[in-house]
């Protein structure tokens, strides 16, 4: 059963001036050292930094309350599995809720999806219960 949908559009030219404008304490306040070193590492800084704000967005939205309520950016961060798959994952109030959404008998998955094409990222989140078996 489908718990929350979201999704978010970013624009990559605006991330880019936020992280020229205010640097560390930008990505410090926002990302996680993984989603950090991952951006680090691509050529399109900006456009991985968008996409993960975009996610973002994205799974506050599917939580049913946007980034209000308590959420941190860091309670939602993004890794990818090897193969290239984004992975979601939630911590601190987020992991709350998401706990609070989840019937008994049933554990969460959320699913991200990211793309891009410049000047846009964008980000969709499916949040689903499945049945324990």
């Amino acid at each position: 059963m489908i718990l929350g949908v979201g999704t978010d559009l970013a624009n990559i030219e605006r991330i880019a001036g936020t992280l020229d404008r205010f640097g560390d304490r930008f990505r410090n306040r926002v990302f996680t050292e993984v989603e950090q070193a991952k951006a680090n590492r691509r050529k399109d800084v900006a456009g991985t930094y968008a996409k993960r704000w975009a996610a973002k967005e994205a799974c506050s939205k599917a939580l049913g309350t946007g980034l209000a309520m308590g959420i941190s950016w860091k309670d939602m961060s993004v890794s990818n599995m090897s193969t290239g798959q984004p992975i979601m994952h939630v911590t601190g109030w987020a992991k709350d809720r998401l706990d609070q959404m989840t019937p008994p008998g049933h554990e969460a998955v959320i699913h991200v999806t990211l793309t891009d094409d410049h000047p846009w990222a964008q980000a969709f989140v499916v949040i689903e219960a499945r049945p324990i078996a």
